[in-house]
């Protein structure tokens, strides 16, 4: 996992290629197009690197095209504004000569105001729950024969340590309530810089929150194409992605083919450090039909 979270601080680290633009390369996550959050990520910090004294906030974005994890994706910058306070990025992310990503990113001077902050779920401690990989190497026992796709997936090395709340199997699902809470954290310590681990952040928020939507239907990520169609981030205080965080996230509305979920993300002393929404393509592969 260490070697992973090394390769994904690496990606991070985008070639300057021209005025405001950034080349970024992909890692072959198991699955067959490049992982949204990479995308996020990597043009969060293309848009931090046209901007100083002033720290992102909020990101919203569209998942235009499938990534291919074979070519690297330059990020193209545009200056919208730059206020007295805020200042406004647009990213465009363009691989083969198509944009695959689009991105507004807004950024702010650090400030004092009013602050308040929602209450953290009770759950159990990371501590006190089963790591995935554990998780992973009973399913995988129990299943037996395994589609290689989905056998990839799970085996994939991983940046992150996630530990469910509540797990389901997903080569055996059954119907849960549409939400769902994981602690999770990097793979090992990550370097003091801000950016990094804001940028880490906005890697790992794209991770389980599109399967929220299926928990209800008894279906998982491995029975149905998911993707993910927009992602919004709003990065509310510091937070250090190498010590644990909650992700508690829900699905309020599935229709149409499409799963809405929310998430927040807390650290271990209950902070509300993030939050995030997400809209997800949803299609039943086994019945040729969206869930619901």
């Amino acid at each position: 996992m260490r070697e992973t979270l090394d390769a994904v601080i690496r990606q991070l680290d985008l070639e300057r290629v021209g005025d405001d633009a950034f080349r970024g390369d992909s890692r072959d996550s198991g699955q067959p197009s490049v992982y949204g959050g990479q995308v996020v990520a990597q043009a969060l910090v293309a848009a931090e690197r046209t901007v100083e004294g002033r720290v992102p906030h909020s990101l919203h974005a569209y998942f235009l095209l499938p990534g291919d994890v074979a070519a690297p994706i330059e990020y193209r910058v545009e200056r919208l504004r730059d206020g007295g306070s805020f200042s406004a990025r647009r990213v465009v992310a363009i691989q083969g000569g198509r944009p695959i990503f689009a991105m507004i990113a807004s950024l702010q001077a650090p400030g004092d105001g009013l602050e308040h902050s929602a209450s953290m779920p009770e759950v159990p401690p990371p501590e006190a729950l089963r790591p995935f990989a554990a998780l992973r190497e009973g399913w995988l026992a129990e299943a037996g024969a395994v589609d290689p796709r989905v056998a990839a997936v799970l085996e994939a090395g991983r940046a992150f340590e996630f530990r469910p709340v509540d797990p389901v199997n997903p080569l055996r699902p059954s119907a849960r309530e549409p939400r769902q809470a994981a602690w999770f954290r990097s793979a090992g310590p990550v370097p003091d810089d801000p950016g990094l681990h804001r940028a880490l952040l906005a890697y790992a928020s794209d991770t389980a929150l599109a399967g929220t939507p299926l928990r209800p239907h008894g279906v998982s990520w491995a029975q149905v194409r998911l993707a993910s169609i927009d992602h919004a981030l709003w990065l509310h205080r510091p937070a250090r992605v190498d010590g644990w965080l909650l992700y508690a996230m829900d699905a309020p509305s599935a229709q149409g083919g499409r799963g809405l979920a929310r998430g927040q993300i807390f650290d271990r002393s209950g902070r509300l450090v993030a939050s995030v929404a997400q809209e997800a393509l949803m299609r039943d592969l086994r019945r040729g039909r969206t869930p619901g």
